[in-house]
């Protein structure tokens, strides 16, 4: 679908904390947020929450750029800091003083602890601060230290029309005068992140489930402000298979452990986009159709489980359905991220070459290394265990006396296929005796791809060379 020129184009963002890594929800919330944007034609803008400044880190921001750019999300523009516009916030705050929709409070902590004591002394399970200075004339404020808050509504209900979640409703009578800005002139979180979503021309704020809340207390500010307020889709959460939230007990949560397991990055985002939202019973889908038929009424409300078997699965096809160059590339990038020793030229000549008759079968990149296993070695072979069973001196014979016959014929399976079809004639074999010793020469391992293709692959030379080794 598209915009029209007379509705405003869709902007979406993702704006995460770098306080650490990538993590798979956030990475399926900035993967939503893209699908969105690109769906309609629009803006994937990002914003990094670095207000925190204890625990915001440059390596934690350099972390989360890479998980997106290898989960193949660009993002349009420069990406903005929180921290940089600090001043901006303060100015809205001030703002907002002089519109009668904030005021000053002069609490101290102090007061403000002895409220909540009171509070649970009388048995409220729940109390909102009411600070004495609301609507305080301005003639009575002390010269001391004060913090800015919202004047929230104290009677009737907030209405959050939310995409996924349907109409929420919260009762004003929950809702606090929020602290905007600190008494050291630093922005709360809550006010930093509408000021930025507004003056970014964010029209869809499309995140956790967890911030359901926090739209509420956000609303304010934007009606504070008489600004337009956003598209609330407030997506479920990741669980892990037992149903519980997801956490290292299940498994990797970091985006780039997926990309150092090897599975990938098409795989990842057509299994990330199927997490919590559907399009019929569609399951595997290239990236563009995911733009295509992406839409936010596709989203369920139950979290989603991860289920690795069925990520394995959905890597598998789009490895078979990845271009041989593209795969190779990508392949490059895991082996850098897993820290394995980069494949020589030859080795990805060999790949280049033998990718067909492994990458069907394989569903994440150490799976297709082992199974390309054969093209990446160098003699001499060593078997393991299973295979060199298969090379006892009765099958060592039978090598040597195939050998010869392999010398000269055209090397193509049309020809080599009648040659050890005729061998096994005539010397009352089964295929499956003659295949056994042929996979162990030349590969080491008792599973492998055809013993045609490898033969094809690794070509006339070195099939006959490993051979005349394995039959010493």
């Amino acid at each position: 679908m598209s915009t029209s020129s007379s509705t405003p184009q869709v902007v979406t963002r993702f704006a995460p904390s770098p306080t650490g890594y990538l993590h798979i929800g956030g990475g399926r919330t900035a993967l939503f947020n893209w699908l969105f944007a690109r769906a309609n034609g629009g803006k994937f803008l990002l914003r990094i929450e670095d207000t925190d400044r204890e625990r915001s880190t440059p390596e934690a921001t350099a972390a989360i750029l890479r998980g997106l750019t290898w989960l193949g999300l660009d993002w349009d523009g420069e990406v903005v800091s929180q921290w940089d516009r600090r001043a901006r916030h303060a100015e809205i705050a001030h703002q907002m003083l002089a519109r009668g929709t904030a005021y000053k409070c002069f609490s101290t902590q102090e007061e403000i602890a002895a409220f909540r004591t009171q509070a649970e002394a009388s048995g409220a399970s729940y109390a909102v601060f009411q600070s004495p200075w609301r609507g305080a004339d301005p003639s009575s404020y002390p010269n001391a230290p004060y913090v800015i808050r919202m004047l929230a509504p104290r009677t009737g209900e907030t209405l959050i029309e939310d995409q996924v979640q349907g109409r929420v409703v919260i009762k004003n009578e929950t809702l606090d005068d929020m602290i905007v800005l600190r008494s050291d002139l630093s922005p709360t979180y809550m006010l930093a992140v509408v000021v930025d979503d507004h003056d970014m021309g964010v029209t869809h704020v499309i995140r956790g489930d967890d911030h359901l809340n926090n739209a509420a207390r956000q609303q304010m500010v934007y009606t504070a402000m008489d600004w337009a307020v956003p598209v609330w889709a407030h997506i479920p959460l990741i669980h892990g298979p037992d149903g519980k939230k997801l956490s290292k007990r299940h498994g990797a949560t970091g985006v780039e452990e997926y990309q150092a397991m090897g599975y990938p990055a098409a795989g990842m985002r057509n299994y990330l986009t199927r997490l919590g939202w559907a399009h019929g019973d569609m399951e595997i889908f290239a990236t563009d159709q995911a733009v295509e038929f992406f839409d936010l009424k596709g989203i369920g409300k139950a979290p989603a489980r991860l289920d690795f078997k069925k990520l394995e699965n959905t890597c598998g096809h789009h490895l078979s359905m990845m271009e041989n160059a593209a795969l190779l590339h990508e392949l490059d990038g895991y082996l850098v991220a897993a820290g394995v020793v980069a494949l020589t030229s030859g080795q990805k000549d060999l790949l280049s070459r033998g990718l067909y008759c492994v990458k069907d079968r394989a569903k994440t990149f150490p799976d297709l290394i082992e199974k390309a296993h054969f093209m990446l070695i160098s003699r001499p072979i060593v078997a393991d265990e299973p295979a060199a069973k298969a090379l006892d001196p009765v099958s060592r014979g039978i090598l040597k006396s195939l050998t010869p016959q392999l010398q000269t014929v055209s090397w193509t399976k049309e020809e080599i296929e009648p040659i050890l079809n005729q061998f096994v004639a005539q010397n009352g074999l089964s295929f499956g005796k003659l295949a056994g010793p042929i996979r162990a020469a030349l590969a080491g391992r008792s599973t492998t791809p055809s013993v045609f293709d490898m033969m094809l692959v690794i070509g006339r030379d070195e099939t006959i060379a490993r051979l005349t080794e394995a039959s010493a």
